[in-house]
């Protein structure tokens, strides 16, 4: 029933705004539970913790995400909640694919992987399944939204 609603709000102004505001409270009871809350997932929505390589500073990145299973790995979307640039993590994943995502408790290490072609629209009607409000935030910017596929780095290592 809560997921439903929410889902509904999604693409409301004034919850992209506090969404966008709550970010940071979510970074950090994420950090503190390592993983296992979000307040994406009290929501009900599936969420998982990314750990990026930041691209100027070498540093560790967090960042919550939605995302969409997928086989037995991950889509996740660059939707910035819509906002007219990339999100910061996405750039991450260009520059270095490789990643950890903490996912219900567990670490787990994957390989971001760009999707294109016939791979992104697959991938997109994953994610707008799972959240409908990405189609709202698509609607509201000029750029294209990157969508990543996060594969477990056994399962790169074991497809070559």
């Amino acid at each position: 029933m809560l997921t439903s609603i929410v889902r509904r709000l999604g693409s409301q102004r004034w919850f992209i705004k506090l969404g966008r505001a709550a970010v940071p409270v979510d970074r950090l009871v994420g950090r503190l539970s390592h993983g296992r809350i979000s307040a994406v997932g009290v929501l009900g929505l599936p969420s998982l913790m990314i750990t990026t390589t930041g691209r100027r500073s070498g540093q560790p990145r967090r960042q919550p995400l939605l995302y969409a299973p997928d086989g037995d790995g991950y889509a996740v979307v660059g939707s910035n909640w819509g906002g007219p640039a990339h999100p910061g993590w996405s750039a991450n994943l260009l520059a270095d694919p490789a990643a950890t995502v903490e996912v219900r408790g567990r670490r787990i290490p994957v390989r971001a992987v760009l999707a294109t072609g016939a791979e992104r629209d697959r991938l997109w009607q994953l994610l707008v399944d799972r959240w409908p409000a990405y189609l709202s935030y698509a609607a509201g910017t000029d750029r294209k939204i990157r969508l990543f596929r996060l594969v477990p780095v056994e399962s790169a290592t074991r497809d070559g």
